[in-house]
């Protein structure tokens, strides 16, 4: 009976709190931040020599870290009301204290102008890095290569550029089991950054529904039409998908506006760049133009290998596209003589260009 009694009241208490963090209340912490502002303007007014006045920093700092950005711009304007009392009280105005006066100002704008950019978030800095953190783990997952059969291999490796966690560049990889294939594409997603992340997150779980209900003909179609029903300005990808059959060895090969896939041939130690027409998504209104990507076929033999690769990749200052993908495949041609597992992070990591998003599939069948 006491345990039914007190269920009740501890539910609610359990919803009340579950809610104040969903919401993130602010007062209390604004409050508590609010009276150490008071306490250094009052310490600073008091031992102007000894509280400087850039020690009321240390609550605006805090105050993005832990306040949402409506509250942030309060504290803000408080503290540098504090500011502007502690330079008021100081007996003699030197030009160290104006000088400390101005850079306090200074960043105090710039931590103004980072919480209105994320404003539109709604989120502290914390809360808003786990999102971003957990944003960059979906779409590593949804990357994520099937299991092959016996005797294929394939691997994946995405750089983005200036080494930053979010890239434009991603793949998206589906399982065919009643037509013992796979489908695997390769994205490249316009812009850099978080904003390509957010995009790339959208797509990666769109073309994975694709892939999975269309056939390898009407993917690229359709994929073309969900872009453009995004209405991105300046949004648009590029993009080559290969449909494997893991038994015969058979493929088919599509692509978008994207580089042309590269087939390394066991057999003669030749190389073969595979291209095709097609334009890129998000460009051609399909009901105003046909809108077709044309299909190259060929059969992987034991030995020869695949390369579907995005252009940060390929592209060179001031040379020509051609001379980037001659010297991508020259440089998987080595993996012939020291194996194919691990190949396409040894590769990527040769070629990989720091200021652009680099992305790399490589599919082997021993």
């Amino acid at each position: 009976m006491p345990h039914t009694l007190l269920a009740g009241p501890l539910g609610r208490a359990r919803t009340w709190v579950a809610r104040q963090r969903a919401t993130h209340h602010d007062g209390p912490v604004l409050v508590l931040l609010g009276a150490l502002a008071l306490l250094l303007t009052a310490a600073g007014v008091a031992w102007p020599g000894t509280v400087a006045i850039s020690s009321l920093l240390l609550p605006m700092f805090l105050g993005t870290l832990w306040l949402t950005p409506r509250s942030v711009p309060w504290l803000i304007v408080g503290c540098l009301a504090g500011v502007s009392v502690i330079t008021i009280s100081q007996p003699v105005l030197e030009v160290g204290v104006l000088s400390r006066l101005a850079i306090t100002f200074v960043i105090a704008l710039i931590l103004l102008r980072s919480t209105m950019s994320r404003r539109r978030l709604g989120v502290t800095t914390l809360r808003s890095d786990s999102m971003f953190v957990d944003l960059r783990d979906r779409i590593v997952k949804q990357g994520q290569l099937p299991d092959l059969p016996p005797g294929w291999y394939a691997q994946t490796g995405i750089r983005a550029a200036g080494g930053t966690a979010f890239s434009g560049d991603f793949v998206v990889a589906v399982k065919d089991v009643p037509r013992r294939a796979v489908e695997l594409v390769m994205v490249d997603v316009s812009g850099k950054g978080v904003e390509a992340g957010t995009r790339s997150l959208l797509l990666s779980g769109a073309f994975g529904g694709l892939l999975s209900a269309l056939t390898p003909k009407d993917f690229l179609v359709e994929a073309n039409n969900y872009l453009l029903r995004q209405q991105w300005e300046e949004g648009f990808a590029t993009a080559i998908h290969l449909h494997l059959n893991v038994d015969t060895g058979d493929f088919e090969l599509r692509k978008a506006g994207h580089p042309p896939a590269i087939w390394l041939k066991g057999g003669s130690g030749t190389w073969q760049v595979l291209d095709s027409d097609g334009p890129a998504l998000g460009i051609i209104d399909d009901d105003l133009f046909d809108v077709e990507f044309e299909v190259v076929s060929g059969q992987l033999r034991p030995g020869d290998a695949l390369l579907l690769y995005t252009d940060g990749l390929v592209e060179l200052p001031g040379k020509d596209l051609a001379f980037g993908i001659d010297r991508l495949a020259g440089r998987a041609h080595r993996l012939f003589q020291t194996g194919f597992d691990g190949g396409a992070e040894q590769v990527l990591n040769d070629l990989k260009n720091d200021g652009d998003d680099c992305g790399l599939l490589l599919v082997h069948r021993r």
